[in-house]
């Protein structure tokens, strides 16, 4: 804990704010019972173990075992300091306060990756600065207001503007003493040659810089100014450690409060697709950036929201870039999707030039299709329904997918669809449905394999472990039980390490607080086991009515294993004893081993 700061200020700071709403601007929080629960935003899991407790301001994951309170939560997920995390809850808070500290670095778990976020930002920078101050950015400039950016739009999404020179931004980073063979690892530069000689990567192009879902930039992707046969449209930087497409979502730092508050998110794919969204007024829009649509990015949005709308290009790419991305979603049930098919082919940014931000606002709420919609869309495309042969070939096609997707409702209602556009009996099509239907129910029963044996995610607590946690949890709650158990009878409370040295660091934390605060001691644990322990141990139901029994019967539950745990050691000496033909001092521990037996029963 910071010494700039009193304890007073601190807890001042972190009873103004509630881990809950803290938590849902990360995490999509839905209320079970007393707590909340999400998708653990520090672990991969597609069945919510992520847990927030107004009551108690703590979260607990189930599955990856992370946990802590708001301060905690805010350092862990976004890597500040706590002085940091201190001076940004203060501001939320509207709490004045006077930091001062040293602690400006981020953790990292690499530390070369501060370095490559500090010259992403420092380039980010310099590549705005030349867009908006300089002659050799007039050019750009133009092209970009032309297209309707304004300043405003420009300076929101820091777009700027590369030389055209080989060593413009290399000459920079080496003043300012980057070092280039980190900037070469990270994506800035390239080496010639494998030499000691370097140049840019990004030459003469509109840069846009990409963030992590944290707003700090980790890669950037440079446009070309004038249309080239030679020149790729895009330049993106190489993955790293730090940006890896099939992850990061374009917009995402921004566009979360956007999304949780319309609770959908709109998912396209350009850069400039994604700022004519933004200057429509649509600022729930992410972007994919050239790529498919992956589980990880899923799993991103699905902490916020549970409905996608996809608008892609309206032409063929666009629309197989749509096909694709219902697919890949097709078997979460817990997703809402649907698609946006833009009319004439056209693009968001073509779009919005024609028809005016209202038109595009319009779209977006009203005109999204559902799946089988968009499916009918996608297979009539390029057909003539004149035509007997591309009538069957789309009525297979469509009937296929009615059969695996849709619901008996839908069933019925695309059927109906189907019959109307193709101007076949509906009689006739919903006949051809039932033999597909009954086929495929057939197949499924031939090809079901057996019902796999799901192994638990969280294993059931013996007597003895539920013991320990209880008891801990006891401790926690009401410092005075320290001195009450701390008796030369019970020097060894627990019986496991890990729970005997959560004890002493208890014990120590309240001959500093001896009133007891359980948020400053998630604050101040610095060790990720101990941490864990007291979460898992706070989060355990207790009986508030009969406190003192519950501790008793943890008590007597571990003098019962201390006790078992002796009579298997004096049987393992017996059994030794025999073997060295000691028969008397097997008979005498024998005997040891009776008696205590016997005393399980009083313990």
């Amino acid at each position: 804990m910071s010494q700039h700061i009193d304890e007073q200020t601190i807890d001042t700071i972190r009873s103004s704010v509630d881990i809950v709403d803290v938590v849902s601007e990360y995490v999509q929080l839905t209320k079970r019972g007393r707590n909340y629960f999400g998708l653990c935003p520090f672990h991969g899991e597609q069945t919510p173990s992520f847990s927030v407790a107004q009551e108690k301001q703590i979260f607990h994951c189930f599955g990856c075992g992370a946990g802590g309170n708001v301060m905690t939560f805010l350092m862990d997920i976004e890597g500040l300091s706590f002085q940091q995390t201190v001076a940004k809850l203060a501001n939320r808070a509207g709490i004045d306060v006077d930091i001062k500290s040293d602690e400006h670095v981020p953790k990292a778990t690499n530390p070369s990756h501060h370095a490559w976020k500090k010259a992403h930002t420092f380039t980010a920078s310099y590549y705005h600065h030349l867009l908006l101050n300089t002659v050799e950015g007039e050019e750009a400039l133009a092209y970009l207001k032309a297209r309707g950016i304004t300043e405003e739009i420009i300076k929101k999404f820091q777009i700027g503007w590369s030389l055209p020179r080989w060593d413009g931004l290399t000459n920079v980073l080496k003043q300012r003493e980057f070092d280039l063979d980190n900037m070469e690892k990270c994506g800035l530069i390239i080496r010639k040659d494998q030499g000691d000689s370097f140049f840019d990567r990004f030459r003469g192009r509109i840069m846009f810089p990409i963030c992590d879902d944290k707003g700090q930039v980790i890669a950037f992707s440079g446009r070309i100014l004038h249309d080239s046969t030679e020149d790729a449209k895009y330049m993106n930087s190489p993955e790293t450690d730090l940006f890896k497409k099939n992850e990061v979502l374009y917009n995402l730092h921004q566009a979360r409060v956007a999304i949780r508050m319309k609770k959908q998110v709109v998912v396209a794919e350009g850069f400039m697709d994604i700022i004519a969204f933004h200057r429509a007024g649509v600022e729930n829009a992410v972007g994919t950036m050239g790529t498919a649509l992956t589980q990880q990015h899923v799993t991103h949005l699905k902490r916020l929201t549970n409905e996608l709308l996809f608008c892609f290009d309206g032409d063929k790419a666009g629309m197989e870039a749509a096909r694709k991305a219902l697919e890949a979603t097709q078997n979460d049930r817990q997703l809402k999707r649907s698609v946006i098919v833009l009319p004439d082919q056209a693009d968001p940014d073509d779009f919005l030039s024609v028809k005016g931000p209202e038109e595009l606002q319009q779209f977006v709420a009203e005109k999204g299709l559902s799946e089988m919609s968009f499916y009918m869309l996608y297979h009539r495309k390029g057909l003539n329904l004149k035509q007997d042969s591309d009538v069957l070939h789309y009525t297979n096609q469509l009937l296929e997918l009615i059969a695996k997707r849709a619901s008996p409702i839908e069933q019925s209602l695309y059927v109906k669809q189907l019959a109307e556009d193709t101007n076949l009996e509906l009689e006739v099509l919903q006949q051809q449905l039932r033999k597909l239907l009954a086929s495929r129910a057939k197949k499924n029963n031939q090809e079901k394999p057996p019902v796999p044996q799901v192994t638990p995610t969280t294993r059931k607590l013996n007597a003895t472990e539920r013991a320990e946690y209880l008891l801990l949890a006891h401790l926690i709650e009401d410092p005075d039980q320290i001195g009450h158990m701390a008796t030369s009878e019970n020097m060894d409370l627990f019986v496991h390490e890990d729970f005997t040295e959560a004890y002493l660091h208890l014990a120590a934390f309240y001959e500093k607080y001896p009133a007891g605060d359980f948020q400053r001691l998630i604050e101040t644990t610095e060790y990720p086991h101990l941490k864990k322990l007291f979460m898992q141990a706070t989060m355990m139901d207790r009986d508030p009515e009969s406190n003192k029994q519950e501790i008793e019967d943890c008590m007597r539950q571990l003098r019962k294993y201390r006790v078992e745990k002796r009579i298997e050691e004096i049987m393992h000496e017996a059994k030794l004893a025999e073997k060295m033909s000691d028969y008397a001092k097997a008979l005498e521990l024998a005997k040891e081993a009776i008696e205590l037996k016997r005393s399980i029963h009083s313990v």
